[in-house]
This record gives C-alpha cells, structure tokens and sequence, in this order.
C-alpha cells in the first residue's frame, strides 16, 4: 500500500466521472431488474402450465422474493469480500454473476427452475451496490461526496420509474424472456468498461472471514425478510407463516448482533455506530426508505387498478417523480459538499411529506395534470433532495478503510427498511380494499356472475350483494347504465383506500424528520483519509 495519502481534486474530473459511469451501470441493471420483473408476474403464472392452468400469484412472485433473499443474503460478504479480494475484482466477478443468472432465467422452462436462477442473480446484483458505494466513495474522496453521491442516486431513481415502462413495453411487443436478455449486453458492456475504467487496488486479506457471524447474520436476514415479504400474501401480520420465520430471522439477528462485538473483525462491523454522525444518518435512512418505497409502491398500483392503465402508461405516468428528483439530485449533492446536511434534507423532507399528504385527497378520477402529476413532480424534488445527502453524511465520516463496511451496513439497512415499507404498505391497502363495503362487495359479484350473461341469473345473484344491488337500481332500467354507475363508484371508493393508506405513508415520513433534524447542522471534519497510509489511527472504534 502507499504510504503517501491519497490527494483529490475540487471538482468532479473526467477520471471520477469514468468510474461513476461504470458503477451506475452496473447499479442500474441491479435495481432496474427488481421493478422490471414486478410487470411480469401475471404472464408468468400462464407461462409454464397454459392460460387454462394458472399458477398461484403467490408461486410467481417468489420470483421476486428469491432475487431480494438472496440480495440481502450477500450484501454482508461484501465488507470482508472487497478487502479479501480487491474492489476490482469482486465487482466484475459480481457483473458476471449477474450476467451468466439473466442468461439462465431467459432460458427457464419452469417455474422453479426461473426462481433458482432468480438466486443466482441476486448473489451478483446483491454485491453491486454496496462495491459500486465502495469504489465511487474512495475515488472521490470527501469533499466531492456529495456530488458523486447524486451521480449514484441516478438508478435509484431510474429503476422504479423505467421498470415498468420497459417490462410493460418488451412483454406487449416481444416476450418476458426479453426483461431478462436485456441484461446481456449491458452485462458485456458493464465487464468491458470496469475492466478497462476501474483501477486495480491491492487486496488486503489480513482479516479472517467470520464464520459464526455469517451463519447468524445472513440465514437471519434471510428468514426476517422471507418473514415480512409474506405478509401482503398472508394479508395479516399474525399468521403462523409470518410470525414462524420473521421470529426465527429476528432471534437469529439479535444474537448475530451481541456476537459481532466479539471478533476482532466481525461480518458486519456495529462499532461503526459510535459514530453519532452515522448513527443518525442510518435511523434516519431506514424511516426514510421504509415510507417512501413503501408509498412509491403505491402509484403504479394506484393508476392500473383504481384508473384502469396499463403497466406501460402507468410507467410513463410516474415518470414526473423521476423527472423532479433529476432536478434536485445534482443541486443537492453539490450542497452536501458545502454545506452540512442539516440544513438540506429537512428541506427535502417537507417536499415529500406535503405529497404524501396531497395523495391522501385522490378518488377515482383525480385529474392526471391538475392534481396528480404536479403532486409527484414536487415529491420529487424532495426524494432528490433527501437520499443522497443522507448517505453523504453517513459516510463522510469514515475511515479511508472502513467505507466498504460502512457501505454494506448503510444497503443492509436500505434493503431491510424498504421491504418493512412495502409490507406494510401492501397489508393496509390489502385491508382497506377488503373492508371497504362496495368494493368487496362488487368484486363479490364479478365472481359470482363470472362467464354468464343471463340477465335473470344476474338479477337473482344481486340481492346477496346489497351495496351493488343499490347502485344498479339507483340507474333505472337501463343495464350499461347501471354497469358504468357501479364501475365508476367503485372505483372512486377503491381511489378513496388508496388515499387512505397514503396517509400512513404520510405519517410515516414526518417521523422521519425527527432523526433528520439530529443531522449535523455545522461543518465537522472528515476522517476519511485518515488511515490512508495506514499509520494515523482510526477515528472510531474497528
């Protein structure tokens, strides 16, 4: 190793921006890949058994589930991995990984058979992210971090707003082998590139791997999330299922973490939080991405089955989130570099609480242009605002040889938080659409008519649905009348839960405030290359 610290420019040169265009390359096939998917699932329950024998939604959407578990299953190698290996290495090692499971998953001829590639694509997607963290944070040094950090912040942003609109575009036009062959050339291009574009470093393999830890933390993880992600399936918090694995995940993870203040060099390293900096910046993180991705869960959603889109326009209707959180991403990440964080995210924070609180006022047939698009556009500007310099200011902070840890820990969270939100985003909508009266009650009566076009069986089925039965007679006599009254009222009462459960979201993120105004509202000196030559001791305890 050097024994000269490493010296870095001011501004964002053409060397960082080479490095930047690999990471975010290979951060954009990991991320897009979870949002493009999610457009698939109802063709692939007729993929393999025909359309007369559907699979089980809840059989296709391990296809989901098994690419997430084994996301989060690997994402607490990577600290140990990156100094065991080198940056370089690991991260091409993880494109091809990536890469060879796409290649199998196009190539699937049963359900199990996509969902074991499915693993095998998430054991490479699940190291992208926190190396692509690593290897832009040390090529940036501290105080271009917050530019870099909106740089990353780009496919955070383009996978769910591109998912569906490209899954929606490849299955209409081509077929849904293409959502994953799409990632072979950008597979050979993300290898050439980070061959070419990212320096060899020296591995350092002078700690030993911890074994106990990795046999606690990530078959824990594993069953906490296995745990949570079955609770919009089994439409309750207290099933045998979700209290059975999420108890065994949680009780695994509460003994991985007293362990992990044993070792010397432990898998995930938890001494990083006597960092108050980072310690603040991590809770604020996890109430973050729990609301927002939970909340961001709900528009796609909202506009197929309240207002009829398809996944296609529903892509392109979201797009103005997208577009807003550009706008503000590179200001924000410019900011963090001069300013402390303390006084941006709040900021951005209010942005996204104000939409999530507007979203609460939809029915079912809001205007588009009028109401809904001008609301996603500023929460927006506020998510561009918010993420980046959060995880600026978490690592800012570390140690020169502490970024990769700090990395895993930071996208450990992220991982856990995001599928805390979307469960219980997914439960409180599931509920409310069940409890609503005329919505159950309608869909009730599509199935119980379901094929049969007799006028008489339809008017002897309508008495068992009284709040249908209601409407129909309030329209006469006239049946496309009465058809097109219930299709409306029950859509303005399905756009009324929606709006109902954007309110938890709303409440959700105002908590968030309350860590974010802990954030460091003065300029702090940065450790970063502190231990750059390896002699300075470390800042915090390691």
């Amino acid at each position: 190793m050097s024994s000269v610290a490493p010296e870095y420019p001011d501004k964002i040169d053409g060397a960082v921006l080479k490095i930047a265009g690999v990471v975010v390359l290979g951060a954009i096939m990991s991320i897009l890949d979870i949002t493009v998917v999610n457009v698939a699932l109802p063709d692939l329950q007729t993929t393999f058994t025909g359309a007369d024998n559907p699979l089980p939604y809840a059989t296709v959407a391990w296809t989901v589930t098994a690419y997430t578990l084994a996301l989060a299953t690997v994402i607490p190698l990577t600290g140990w991995a990156a100094d065991r290996f080198g940056t370089k290495r690991l991260y091409l090692l993880a494109v091809a990984l990536f890469t060879a499971g796409s290649v199998l998953c196009a190539m699937a001829n049963s359900i199990n058979m996509l969902i074991l590639f499915r693993v095998l694509q998430g054991l490479g997607g699940g190291l992208l992210m926190p190396l692509g963290m690593t290897i832009m944070t040390k090529a940036a040094g501290p105080k271009r971090m917050g530019r870099l950090m909106a740089i990353l912040g780009v496919p955070m942003l383009l996978g769910p707003i591109l998912g569906p609109i490209l899954g929606g575009w490849l299955i209409e036009h081509y077929s849904w082998h293409w959502i994953f062959l799409i990632n072979l050339p950008l597979g050979i291009a993300a290898l050439v590139y980070a061959w070419w574009a990212l320096p060899s470093d020296s591995p350092e393999p002078t700690e030993s791997f911890d074994f106990v830890g990795m046999l606690l933390m990530s078959p824990g993880l594993a069953l906490f999330l296995y745990g949570i992600s079955s609770i919009p399936e089994e439409g309750t918090f207290f099933s045998a299922k979700v209290i059975g694995f999420g108890t065994v995940g949680l009780l695994l993870l509460i003994a991985f973490v007293i362990y992990s203040f044993k070792p010397e060099h432990p898998l995930l390293d938890l001494r990083l939080f006597a960092n108050r900096q980072l310690t603040v910046a991590t809770i604020t993180m996890f109430i973050f991405a729990a609301a927002f991705f939970g909340g961001l869960l709900l528009v796609p959603t909202y506009f197929q089955q309240v207002r009829g889109e398809s996944p296609f326009d529903a892509g392109l209707l979201v797009a103005p989130q997208g577009i807003g959180a550009m706008l503000t991403m590179p200001i924000a990440g410019a900011l963090a570099d001069k300013i402390p964080v303390g006084r941006i995210v709040p900021f951005g924070l209010l942005a996204i609480i104000g939409g999530m609180f507007a979203m609460t006022q939809v029915d079912g047939d809001t205007s588009y242009w009028g109401y809904i698009i001008p609301v996603l556009f500023v929460m927006g500007l506020g998510m561009g605002a918010t993420m980046m310099p959060i995880m600026t200011s978490a690592i800012k902070t570390l140690t020169h040889h502490q970024v990769a840890r700090g990395s895993t820990l930071l996208n450990i969270t992220q991982q856990i938080a995001s599928s805390v939100g979307v469960a219980i985003m997914s439960v409180v909508l599931t509920n409310g659409l069940k409890n609503d009266k005329l919505v159950s009650q309608a869909q009730g009566f599509q199935e119980a008519t379901k094929g049969t076009k007799d006028p008489a069986l339809i008017q002897a089925t309508l008495p068992k649905f009284p709040a249908v039965a209601e409407i129909v007679a309030s329209a006469g006599s006239n049946p496309a009348a009465a058809q097109a009254k219930l299709m409306s009222a029950v859509s303005d009462a399905m756009g009324k839960v929606f709006g109902s459960t954007f309110l938890v979201a709303a409440i959700l993120v105002s908590l968030t405030l309350i860590p974010a105004l802990m954030m460091p509202r003065k300029h702090e000196e940065s450790h970063f290359a502190d231990d750059a030559d390896g002699t300075a001791p470390p800042v915090l305890i390691h």
